[in-house]
């Protein structure tokens, strides 16, 4: 836990959000600027920075992750999504708590940088 962070301020209950599923190790909310019909942060509850700290410290929290991005997907998108995570600020990760962004609901094109 980080005492600025938001997401563990998320995860903690002190700032609301609309939780979507939660187990043990890992929490998923809306995104709340989201950018298509689906779009859902799933969370370890551990705090790291990114993703590539989730697989190195918390592999098991990382393959939770996936397997509840999916049954999101399942729920809410016909099992078809783009799971993304930022890392690094000008890859556009705005909060350093590592999340991947369920995203899906419509088609998704592709936009190259």
């Amino acid at each position: 836990m980080s005492a600025d962070c938001l997401f563990c301020k998320i995860i903690a209950g002190d700032i609301p959000a609309e939780f979507v599923a939660q187990t043990d190790r890992v929490v998923a909310f809306r995104d709340i600027s989201p950018k298509a019909p689906v779009h859902v942060l799933v969370v370890p509850r551990t705090h790291v920075e990114n993703v590539a700290q989730a697989a190195a410290q918390v592999p098991e929290e990382l393959a939770e992750m996936a397997q509840v991005a999916q049954q999101i997907a399942d729920a809410e998108c016909d099992g078809q999504y783009r799971w993304i995570f930022n890392t690094g600020e000008s890859a556009g990760q705005s909060v350093f708590h590592a999340h991947g962004h369920v995203v899906g609901g419509t088609p998704l094109g592709w936009e190259p940088a």
